[in-house]
């Protein structure tokens, strides 16, 4: 029974957390579709019945059941709605329940995104905008993000295979979009695939699609994420998360550049460029007999370091006052910027999880922030703060007073030794001591 609406998209969300529906009709809203929320399975029902949407989105679990029961009501009723399971990451099967009782995606918890866009996108049809080159970009000037963007642009002209190395949350994915979009297949797709948070049991037809009937469920022929990078770049994250079952068959699609949908035995020709990436040690991976060492030098030909976000310098700075800026456009917050505090704590974290964690605290900051301006305690990073905010010239005097007495210290107190090491008069070394005695301070005497 087909009853597409007319006009702007409708979406039916079903979900019964409060944080994760704002934060699904925030982006809905901002695709320009016009959404709707059920928060529970019959509350869904009764809406699938009454209204015409054009996509559903329903949590896997729910107050009075299983997002599992829209599916099937949505199938069984043939309401031609698209439907998509948003399903604990871990769960391998409720997405395979999902996809056997006519679901035609899912999505794993956090929800990704940018995953959503492209899962809305695929769902109502619309055509992929190729981006600008300008569109992404490695913010920082250490000399390590300058060396890492003078490498993308001499491999963004060939066609050899890149891998990409660095630690989680450092712009592995971004990286690899630039690379694409500064090359010759800049105007073909990018597609994106987190190796990791695929089931084990539906890699093949995830990545090399099927045919109609080769499984319960299989009910239209489906491209896999090779047939959809036609032309184009395939992004392959955490590619040291694949089992070996899997490393064989994407080994041979790279070598031989033909897959085989799951149930055809007819092969079908594809040119892709691979970029792929990982946050472990293969070499580690190879020697423990968790990854296939032919597939690690088919995917290694040349490759990328990303430095982590600690050891960029004042590179932190320059990012999280461009997301400040981004997001508080982005959620209409007026954010004027960061406090002194904020940015010397910003500074001095370490940041374990790297961009992807700076992002997240400035997400949560702009929300949470009272004033106009981030300070510490909206960062979640209170340790990290100046004990007060000094002028030049008394922060000179603070740093040249505690400068004399580490040195006086090293010098056992020796002020003569400490004035010839400082290249001052001595009379500067006991006007020093003078006012460290006025001010209270233990003043240590002259050794004889």
């Amino acid at each position: 029974m087909s009853r597409k609406t007319r006009g702007q998209p409708k979406v039916l969300v079903v979900d019964d957390e409060p944080d994760l529906l704002e934060l699904l009709e925030m982006t809905l809203s901002r695709m320009g579709l016009d959404t709707s929320r059920a928060e529970s399975v019959g509350e869904a029902i009764r809406m699938l019945d009454r209204d015409a949407y054009d996509l559903c989105l329903t949590d896997w679990n729910l107050p009075d059941g299983e997002g599992l029961r829209v599916v099937e009501h949505i199938t069984q009723k043939a309401l031609d709605v698209p439907v998509a399971v948003i399903t604990a990451f871990g769960s391998p099967e409720n997405a395979v329940a999902a996809l056997k009782a006519g679901a035609f995606d899912y999505l794993a918890k956090p929800v990704a995104l940018e995953q959503l866009r492209a899962l809305v996108k695929q769902a109502l049809k619309v055509p992929e905008k190729p981006q600008p080159a300008t569109s992404y970009q490695l913010l920082g000037e250490s000399p390590a993000m300058q060396q890492v963007r003078g490498m993308i642009d001499r491999l963004a002209k060939s066609q050899a295979p890149v891998f990409i190395n660095g630690e989680s949350g450092s712009g592995k994915e971004l990286a690899a979009r630039m690379i694409h979009l500064k090359g010759p297949r800049a105007e073909l797709p990018f597609i994106a695939v987190n190796c990791g948070a695929i089931p084990e049991n539906l890699m093949e037809s995830e990545f090399f699609g099927y045919r109609k009937g080769a499984f319960t469920g299989a009910e239209t022929d489906r491209d896999g994420f090779f047939q959809a990078a036609t032309g184009g770049t395939l992004f392959l994250d955490e590619v040291a998360d694949l089992p070996l079952a899997m490393q064989v068959k994407l080994l041979r699609a790279i070598q031989e550049k033909i897959v085989f949908r799951v149930g055809d035995t007819r092969p079908e020709p594809v040119d892709i460029r691979i970029v792929a990436a990982t946050n472990r040690d293969l070499e580690k991976e190879i020697a423990g007999g968790r990854f296939r060492e032919d597939l690690f030098y088919r995917l290694n030909v040349v490759q990328v370091e990303l430095p982590p976000l600690r050891v960029r310098g004042d590179d932190v700075l320059v990012v999280a006052r461009y997301l400040l800026s981004r997001y508080a456009r982005e959620y209409d917050v007026k954010v004027k910027g960061l406090s002194p505090n904020a940015a010397v704590a910003i500074r001095k974290h370490n940041w374990p999880g790297n961009i992807r964690e700076l992002e997240n605290r400035i997400k949560k900051a702009i929300v949470l922030c009272e004033s106009t301006v981030i300070g510490p305690d909206d960062l979640g990073l209170t340790g990290d703060v100046l004990p007060q905010i000094l002028t030049l010239a008394d922060a000179k005097d603070k740093f040249q007073r505690e400068y004399i007495n580490e040195v006086l210290a090293l010098n056992n107190g020796n002020r003569t030794k400490t004035a010839r090491d400082l290249g001052v008069d001595p009379r500067t070394i006991f006007r020093h001591l003078e006012k460290e005695s006025e001010d209270g301070a233990e003043v240590p005497p002259e050794p004889t």
